[in-house]
């Protein structure tokens, strides 16, 4: 009796906290928490047993298919065939050829394989040059070879001559009297271009001839500090030497152009004919060595300082015609010079006095330079109608 009214007081409880739920949250469902959070509770002691996360009440299908409807079978495609495509060797465009074959073809037809460089020399980004494989070429062969021949044969020849024929004498033996050849001018800038020349010509042999001469004799080190003293010295001489050459065009471009009576002197067998034809102040031969070395002393000059200042060209194929056309006048002047030297020496009696004192051998000039010492003692006879004093200045003793 007593364990029923404690039963029934129990449900009574139960149904009226069941009913004050339902009114408090008309929209719960019962049992249901009052506050429900947006995601299912999970971890260590959450949720469903053992900590896992609880399913959904509500099954769904799979994606793409109405729930509760039946998945349709989709037939497979058959396959797409597709052209494979190759890929291009590394580094080059996208179906070009090959940049090493590219490279080697413009190579063969004779281009120039270059990089790119961000210093204003773009020649330094050459990379091959087929046409440095000729001047190479002309450096260490041609020209050494060639200068070797040129300028050790004429000093042969003029050995050879001086022992046939030996020095030329005045064949009517000097008189004992004098005339003027060369002014003071004409001696000072004769000298200094002949200077000028000697050490060109001394210190360009030593860059062609003197690893082969003269490095075994001195040594390594000793030649090489030879050859950057004589390069410098190359370089600053090149000035008082083409400052000369412009004066020798001023003052004797009018003496040295050509006339009949030179011609005259060559069909008479100039320097090997019986006697001496006539000639004026200057005769064929000395005329055409005159215009020689002007010209080739201004162009060897002119692609001197090209070399000396490449920037001026910025192209490794000019500063190589430039060595070319350099190297090769050069050679062709000493050999030249060395004929000049050899005559106005030991090769003609009386010829170093007109540029070493300026006057020259009254006998001498009549027997070389008849023409000219006519008109000299012309000018001098008019002279010493008007005064004494002008006709020694201007001719004879």
């Amino acid at each position: 009796m007593t364990a029923f009214p404690s039963a029934a007081l129990a449900a009574m409880l139960a149904f009226g906290g069941t009913a004050m739920a339902q009114q408090q949250a008309p929209g719960l469902a019962a049992g249901a928490p009052e506050v429900q959070s947006a995601a299912p509770e999970v971890g260590a002691g959450r949720g469903g047993a053992n900590g896992q996360q609880p399913e959904a009440s509500e099954r769904h299908s799979a994606t793409g298919h109405p729930p509760g409807g039946d998945r349709e079978a989709i037939a497979p495609r058959p396959p797409v065939p597709v052209a494979p495509i190759t890929a291009p060797p590394p580094m080059t465009a996208r179906g070009g050829a090959d940049a090493a074959e590219a490279e080697l073809q413009h190579a063969l037809r004779g281009g120039v394989i270059q990089g790119m460089v961000s210093i204003p020399n773009q020649a330094a980004g050459i990379l091959i040059q087929p046409e440095g494989r000729d001047w190479r070429e002309f450096r260490t062969r041609i020209l050494t070879i060639a200068g070797a021949v040129l300028v050790l044969g004429m000093l042969g020849l003029l050995a050879l001559l001086y022992l046939w024929k030996g020095p030329q004498r005045i064949e009517a033996g000097r008189s004992g009297r004098s005339v003027e050849r060369y002014g003071v001018l004409e001696r000072v800038n004769h000298w200094m271009v002949a200077s000028s020349f000697v050490l060109l010509g001394l210190t360009g042999l030593n860059i062609t001839f003197g690893v082969h001469l003269l490095r075994p004799l001195l040594g390594p080190e000793n030649f090489t500090a030879l050859t950057l003293g004589s390069q410098a010295v190359h370089h600053f001489v090149a000035f008082p030497f083409t400052l000369g050459l412009l004066v020798m065009g001023a003052i004797w471009a009018r003496d040295n152009l050509p006339t009949w009576v030179d011609v005259a002197w060559v069909k008479a067998g100039g320097p090997l004919a019986k006697g001496h034809p006539p000639a004026g102040r200057f005769n064929a031969a000395q005329k055409a060595l005159y215009w020689f070395v002007l010209g080739g002393g201004l162009l060897a000059a002119a692609s001197g300082f090209l070399l000396l200042a490449p920037a001026i060209l910025d192209n490794i194929s000019l500063l190589q015609v430039a060595h070319i056309v350099h190297a090769g006048m050069a050679m062709l002047m000493i050999a030249a010079i060395l004929v000049h030297i050899y005559v106005g020496s030991i090769g003609a009696e009386g010829a170093f006095e007109a540029m070493a004192t300026g006057r020259v051998d009254y006998n001498y000039a009549r027997e070389h330079n008849g023409l000219w010492l006519e008109e000299k003692v012309q000018d001098a006879h008019r002279a010493a109608a008007a005064s004494p004093a002008v006709a020694r200045a201007a001719g004879a003793d």
